[in-house]
């Protein structure tokens, strides 16, 4: 089980990043409601260790690191539709219109056809992969045991190449035009162009940051260990604020109007304001919440220790 206290951070790591943020960075955000647990539409349960979850655009699809699965879920109700085997260690996903693409911590890449579970193809990638996006072209990995990204064509799986970010790569986005990468144990993020992956920016964020997500024109950072989001601007990268969160932030995502974080130690979901990052509602979860997505009306959450997913009532 060591290799899943590396990647997930669970609390037994003893992996400590020294340092602090300076108080006239970082804003409590105000709480302005506090539990609003009628919202939460249901908990469903899924494999072993679920660590993250996607949505297709009919479809819940989560990763089961243990029982080396992906479960998918109909959206509406939460009824299981497949739990199909796949390479060790699931991790993350993307979707390309079609397709699902799994990272597999054992170097591998699964192209999974999502109408039916049915695997098209594996293809090998760098030592450690971890997270994956689509920008509507080519696939983009996260490899944190060699510190750099690689891009694969959709098409093909060809291998278009590889470019340096910050140290222990985690998430990755795209914004529509920009790759963007959190780099855990640098501390900062790292801004590509996606036609050619020539790098635009290192940004410096606080302590762990783990989840990324992008609000139209702004990037935000969950950073695990300094127990707080970052927000940035895309155009710059000045930072716009710092806001306080719950326990070791994991996940983060935009629906359209608020910016949602897992808090993982906490066991809770939190609503924030992008405007100002206060926190306006606050959902307990299962044990563990990593990672999290919003399906157009809702938003659901992987809750690791408890194998299941939690979905709540979203805007």
């Amino acid at each position: 089980m060591k290799i899943f206290r590396t990647i997930l951070n669970i609390p037994f790591l003893a992996v400590v990043l020294h340092g602090f943020v300076s108080p006239s960075m970082c804003l409590w955000a105000e709480e302005t409601t506090l539990q609003h647990d009628e919202d939460i539409l249901g908990t469903f349960t899924v494999g072993r260790n679920p660590v993250r979850i996607l949505f297709d655009g009919a479809h819940i699809w989560v990763t089961n690191v243990t029982s080396n699965t992906v479960t998918k879920l109909r959206a509406s109700d939460g009824a299981m539709l497949g739990d199909f085997p796949v390479t060790d260690g699931p991790l993350d996903m993307t979707f390309d219109g079609t397709n699902i693409w799994i990272t597999n911590y054992h170097g591998k890449i699964t192209k999974l056809r999502a109408s039916d579970g049915v695997i098209l193809d594996t293809l090998d990638t760098g030592i450690f992969p971890f997270a994956i996006a689509f920008d509507g072209t080519n696939i983009w990995v996260t490899d944190q045991g060699e510190s750099m990204v690689s891009k694969f064509r959709v098409s093909d799986g060809a291998r278009l190449g590889t470019f340096d970010v910050g140290t222990s790569p985690r998430d990755i986005l795209f914004d529509g035009k920009n790759i963007w990468v959190a780099n855990a144990s640098s501390r900062e993020v790292t801004k590509l162009r996606a036609s050619d992956g020539a790098a635009l920016g290192t940004f410096r964020v606080g302590f762990g940051p783990r989840g990324i997500a992008f609000d139209g024109e702004n990037i935000w950072t969950a950073n695990f260990t300094s127990e707080d989001v970052t927000k940035l601007r895309a155009s710059d990268g000045a930072i716009a604020g710092t806001y306080k969160v719950g326990g070791n932030p994991r996940g983060i995502i935009f629906d359209g109007k608020y910016i949602w974080v897992t808090n993982y130690s906490n066991n809770t979901v939190m609503k924030l304001s992008i405007s100002d990052g206060a926190i306006l509602s606050r959902y307990n979860t299962g044990n563990g919440p990593l990672g999290i997505t919003f399906d157009g009306n809702n938003i659901w959450v992987a809750n690791y220790f408890s194998n299941t997913v939690t979905k709540i009532k979203g805007k």
